[in-house]
């Protein structure tokens, strides 16, 4: 399933939109590095990932603010490679109070977000 996502450099009117995957086995999100700088969001470091195949890959990461579903949050977003899809990890979608709802799937948020 996708979701309608638009990425920011954190307090900026404008940034990246686009269609991002949810990906529940991704923690965090992901966009291509183009994308990213074009928004003005810089890369503060970098962690290795490992991809549903097993392989490990290295990625540097940026800080952005996350919108989507009328809400916004923020969190980690990797540096993707040049024309890979857009990925909404799991973080961004659990500090908003949102699940997948298997049955019809869809995204379905939380009447409140687990604070336990």
């Amino acid at each position: 399933m996708h979701v309608a996502v638009t990425l920011k450099k954190p307090g900026a009117t404008a940034g990246f939109d686009g269609l991002f995957l949810v990906d529940m086995g991704a923690t965090d999100s992901m966009a291509p590095t183009s994308q990213l700088e074009a928004a003005g969001i810089l890369p503060v470091g970098s962690n290795s990932y490992e991809h549903a195949d097993g392989s490990v890959h290295e990625y540097r990461f940026g800080l952005a603010q996350i919108e989507f579903m009328g809400d916004v949050t923020a969190g980690r977003v990797l540096f993707g490679p040049a024309g890979s899809e857009p990925i909404l990890g799991v973080t961004a979608l659990e500090s908003m109070g949102i699940v997948i709802d298997p049955a019809n799937q869809t995204l379905r948020r939380l009447p409140a977000v687990p604070l336990k």
